[in-house]
């Protein structure tokens, strides 16, 4: 946000929206039912692929904002169908008074109506909304068993929340009941909750983990495109620190635990950080953390979540030598994992030892040409930083001698011509495209690297004669032309007549644009040559062949063709 409030206004819409979901929010306005106004609120049901629940939050910090639970907008995005409700409230403004009014009266109702019924009353509504909603009777029957404390009943709903068989079809939850499914799920997070605090947060950590080996297990045959048990699976995360918080569990067991569940399959879906647990594990379960931690990445030093959390538990204990040996048991053979080492060892002020190991990834790599090329820049600019340009110098030509490639070329250049080597070592990185270039036969096609090269170095007549002798595509014949036309008119010519001949039997506009972008080629290097009526005659057969292509003569026209 800018720092000021933004009101309900069209403009405003537009800015938070979008023009996109702006434009396309004008389309739904005749799809926006059931407006209700309350204190700094407008809720709406709007139908688009589906029935979406629509909020307007008129008094938040910033002013306007909203919710919608339609896919794009439960990634936090302001969507099309709040655009919709926000143009339904402006274009009604006249009544919001009167329907806030009337929505503040209904709630005083309500209130009163509900105060004054006896207890059977009241549970007989209750009885009767619990008939008719299955969520509210679910939530209430886990409040209830929960209160009673009967700890295998309510691990027996848990299960029952997590069962997919009532949404699932062929075994599988369709993106269309995942919603539903999620919901449901999600109410296992209340249950938690509610136990830790009733007093009984231990049982709320054993259940907490049921429920998040259970919401892994269902993750694999619910379509989650939109999140939905991701921020199940992170809010039971939350659910069972804040019991570990309150009942203090042993610190060895919970330690043990954390290592097992990061390590795990269901990590994914909560995304547990065991440092978070660190008030709760003290410097005694802490170390236990850490001595688990290290024992499995020894046993599986490559393994992805293995070497992560030593990573993170080395990082938060400012042992940068630890880290370092994670990533060394490990080595990429494309030298990435040393440029990894030398950062970290950056951060801590030991660039010499960084410079070691950026040198390492570049001796030990197999392959040069396959080397991490950052890695190669790294190095480079080590060098440079410590007035080491010959080195710099042998490394690009030895880079550019394993990867042959335009990039490597400029790169050589750009430092042999920082050394006032560059003649020389021109020499020889053309001599090799050139070797490479006469392979035609031999697998490796060097020709096209040979002309862009000497393109790229100006030399226009070098380049031309690479690309008669070697071969060239069309983008390069097409930049020599242009390149040559001055010079060289009737080459430039021919290649351009080469180029257009084809144009003429396609359409389409970028079609159009480039042919007619030839025919201005083909124009001048005819004025330079001082054959006009040439020109004159093409065109003008051009223009019977291609006559009923009404988009390239207008185009013509245009450029006086």
């Amino acid at each position: 946000m800018d720092g000021t409030r933004r009101s309900l206004t069209e403009a405003n819409l537009k800015t938070l929206a979008g023009g996109r979901s702006f434009e396309r929010g004008l389309g739904y306005l005749d799809a926006v039912s059931g407006v209700e106004v309350g204190d700094g609120w407008v809720t709406a049901t709007v139908h688009g692929t589906e029935r979406y629940e629509v909020e307007l939050s008129l008094d938040g910090p910033d002013g306007l904002g909203g919710e919608c639970d339609c896919p794009y907008g439960l990634e936090g995005h302001f969507c099309k169908h709040l655009v919709a409700l926000g143009l339904t409230v402006i274009a009604q403004s006249a009544s919001l008074p009167r329907q806030r009014e009337a929505a503040r009266t209904r709630v005083r109702d309500l209130d009163l109506w509900l105060s004054g019924l006896s207890k059977d009353e009241l549970l007989a509504l209750v009885r009767e909304q619990v008939d008719e909603d299955r969520q509210l009777r679910r939530r209430l029957e886990l409040r209830a068993v929960s209160m009673r404390g009967d700890l295998v009943a309510v691990r027996e709903r848990i299960r029952e929340l997590f069962d997919v068989g009532p949404f699932a079809r062929y075994g599988y939850v369709e993106y269309s009941d995942a919603r539903a499914y999620a919901d449901q799920a999600g109410q296992a997070v209340s249950a938690v909750g509610a136990l830790t605090g009733s007093g009984r947060a231990a049982d709320a950590i054993t259940l907490a983990r049921e429920a998040m080996r259970l919401l892994g297990e269902a993750v694999e045959s619910v379509d989650d495109s939109d999140g939905g048990l991701g921020q199940v699976g992170a809010a039971l995360a939350d659910a069972h620190l804040d019991a570990c918080r309150v009942a203090r569990p042993d610190p060895e067991e919970l330690a043990r635990w954390l290592v097992g569940h990061v390590l795990g399959d269901v990590d994914g879906i909560t995304d547990i950080d065991p440092l978070d647990y660190a008030d709760v594990l003290g410097d005694g379960g802490m170390n236990v953390l850490r001595e688990v931690a290290t024992r499995a990445w020894r046993r599986k030093r490559t393994g992805w979540a293995e070497k992560y959390l030593m990573e993170r538990l080395a990082k938060a204990g400012g042992d940068v030598d630890a880290v370092i040996a994670v990533h060394a048991a490990d080595l990429a053979a494309n030298g990435h994992t040393h440029l990894v080492i030398a950062r970290e060892l950056d951060t801590a002020g030991r660039s010499d030892e960084a410079l070691l190991w950026v040198e390492r990834g570049i001796r030990e790599a197999r392959d040069l040409g396959a080397v991490d090329t950052a890695l190669v820049d790294d190095l480079c600019e080590r060098y440079a930083r410590a007035a080491r340009l010959s080195d710099a110098v042998s490394l690009r030509r030895d880079h550019f001698g394993a990867r042959r490639s335009l990039l490597a070329y400029q790169q050589l250049r750009a430092v042999g011509r920082a050394v006032d080597c560059w003649p020389a070592e021109r020499v020889g990185a053309l001599a090799l495209l050139s070797e490479d270039a006469g392979r035609r036969h031999g697998g490796w096609y060097g020709g096209p690297v040979l002309v862009d090269a000497l393109l790229d170095d100006k030399d226009v007549d070098a380049a031309w004669q690479a690309a008669t002798e070697a071969g060239a595509h069309d983008r390069q014949w097409l930049t020599l032309a242009d390149q040559a036309c001055a010079a060289r008119p009737a080459d430039a010519l021919g290649v351009y007549l080469r180029l257009a001949e084809p144009l003429t039997r396609q359409t389409g506009n970028a079609v159009y644009e480039q042919l007619v972008s030839l025919l201005l080629g083909i124009r001048d290097c005819h004025r330079r040559l001082g054959t006009p009526d040439e020109f004159n005659a093409y065109v003008a057969a051009l223009r019977t062949t291609q006559k009923r292509k009404r988009n390239l003569m207008r185009l013509m026209e245009q450029h006086g063709l």
